[in-house]
């Protein structure tokens, strides 16, 4: 593990307290992040708040979501967030055969269509410029409904904002899959585009 592009401030006060305690009931320890974050409370306490907020929305399947955030943060390059959807998978009963594999979701034989497509859209939102078609967002919305696409489509920005936030500052993996014994599997693939 590398350490931050920013050090790591003590988190003191009450609110401090409060956040350690929450972050190590969840995972056992205070996530990286949040010592970086520290510098700058506002932007720590409205990127939680979205979180918070976005984790209680239900008009999208949560698995389907757990995968379109792993194909983000992989194809960005966030260890921090893959090695966390790992860890949530596990602890959240979701398929941890199919979140080995979303690193190369392509290659593999695990996923459904739907899953494919998802994976896909959530890859095409993350490009610089985006590359959704027509054809890929009609396919979901016949599959999905409306509310659920919105709220995939949050999703995914919000996936974004967090992975690019934790590359930019240098945090990479701390370890919470292996902590659970679930050692990802898989690299990101190599995507060629004359194949699509």
């Amino acid at each position: 593990m590398s350490t931050p592009r920013i050090p790591k401030a003590e988190i003191t006060g009450l609110y401090g307290a409060m956040v350690k305690r929450f972050s190590t009931k969840m995972f056992g320890e205070a996530p990286e992040p949040l010592g970086v974050m520290w510098h700058n409370r506002p932007v720590l306490k409205a990127s939680l708040g979205f979180g918070q907020k976005a984790s209680k929305w239900n008009g999208c399947d949560e698995g389907l979501k757990s995968f379109a955030h792993m194909a983000v943060t992989s194809l960005i390059g966030c260890t921090w967030c893959l090695d966390l959807g790992y860890f949530q998978a596990h602890n959240e009963g979701l398929d941890v055969a199919k979140a080995r594999d979303v690193p190369r979701w392509r290659e593999s034989d695990v996923f459904t269509p739907l899953e494919r497509d998802v994976m896909e859209y959530a890859e095409a939102m993350s490009q610089t410029p985006p590359t959704v078609t027509d054809e890929l967002s009609a396919r979901l919305l016949e599959q999905l409904g409306a509310s659920a696409m919105v709220e995939l489509t949050a999703w995914v920005g919000f996936a974004n904002q967090a992975a690019r936030t934790n590359v930019a500052l240098g945090i990479e993996s701390q370890g919470f899959a292996a902590a659970c014994g679930l050692r990802p599997l898989a690299e990101p693939s190599t995507r060629d585009d004359s194949l699509t």
